[in-house]
């Protein structure tokens, strides 16, 4: 006989774009909303039951009335809200997970100067917070997706095992290039989670720039200790640097050298490097 596990349902994908005003200088919210409760769902499965079943349709409006009220510089703040709103209004809602991703938008530069109302859409890169609380707390996790960056040199990998289907090619010199995405664990509230986020990633960047990597395995390490030394708030990273290949064109067929010149770019297959660092306290 069957029986029901874990489940849970919701909304997902809901997208809300708010203009917060300063007077003259407006700034652009856009941001893409999921919404998944956990609770006493078990017999609109098992025995066509809506009687407890919040629509989904109501959970999309749900976000948007508290979008109007609350959405503002931290998406952490409304991510909280939008969950304690569900736990509380809800009885058979034992816990809620919301997951909020922001798209960036930049201020145009006319003249030199930043317009107050005028923007571009900025990197493809989504920052994001995904909060989940039930009656007695949220846990608070944010991070970044899809941020692509890259280095033209110092970085190379070596001295690793080889066999008969081994063609790749020991340097000292490579591109090091990923689609790179972090989460990182709030266990405190620090004072403001948008400058506690800048400095996590600022960190992080400035060793992916600065430090020579001998593999992108010891820069992921080094990236989160340096994540967990910017920001006393956080306990927990989970990072993930996936390769993207920069091939190196063999030109010698036209009588020419190529020193780490002209590459080809690929997608796939690729590299696929994670990790998880945490406090040893």
């Amino acid at each position: 006989m069957p029986k029901l596990g874990s489940h849970r349902y919701g909304k997902a994908r809901v997208r809300v774009l708010k203009i917060l005003r300063n007077g003259e200088t407006h700034t652009i919210k856009e941001i893409e909303v999921a919404a998944l409760l956990k609770g006493d769902f078990e017999t609109s499965y098992t025995a066509g039951d809506n009687s407890k079943v919040v629509p989904t349709d109501t959970i999309k409006n749900t976000i948007n009335v508290l979008a109007k009220q609350h959405l503002g510089d931290e998406i952490e703040l409304f991510a909280q809200i939008l969950g304690k709103h569900f736990i509380d209004q809800y009885q058979q809602v034992r816990s809620a997970e919301i997951t909020v991703d922001e798209r960036a938008w930049q201020r145009l530069q006319i003249d030199d100067e930043p317009h107050p109302h005028a923007f571009q859409r900025g990197s493809d890169a989504r920052v994001f917070t995904r909060v989940r609380c039930d009656a007695n707390s949220c846990v608070v996790r944010s991070g970044i997706r899809g941020l692509v960056v890259l280095k033209s040199t110092e970085s190379g990998f070596e001295g690793y095992p080889k066999c008969d289907f081994t063609t790749l090619r020991e340097t000292a010199d490579r591109i090091l290039a990923t689609s790179f995405t972090g989460t990182w664990t709030y266990a405190k509230t620090p004072g403001d989670y948008s400058s506690a986020n800048a400095a996590i990633l600022a960190a992080m960047l400035r060793v992916f720039a600065t430090r020579y990597s001998p593999s992108a395995q010891t820069t992921l390490f080094q990236m989160g200790e340096a994540a967990l030394a910017s920001c006393a708030e956080i306990c927990r990273l989970e990072l993930a640097m996936p390769n993207k290949h920069c091939l190196l064109i063999d030109l010698s067929p036209f009588g020419l050298t190529n020193n780490n010149e002209v590459f080809v770019p690929i997608e796939e297959p690729h590299g696929q490097i994670e990790a998880i660092i945490e406090r040893d306290d």
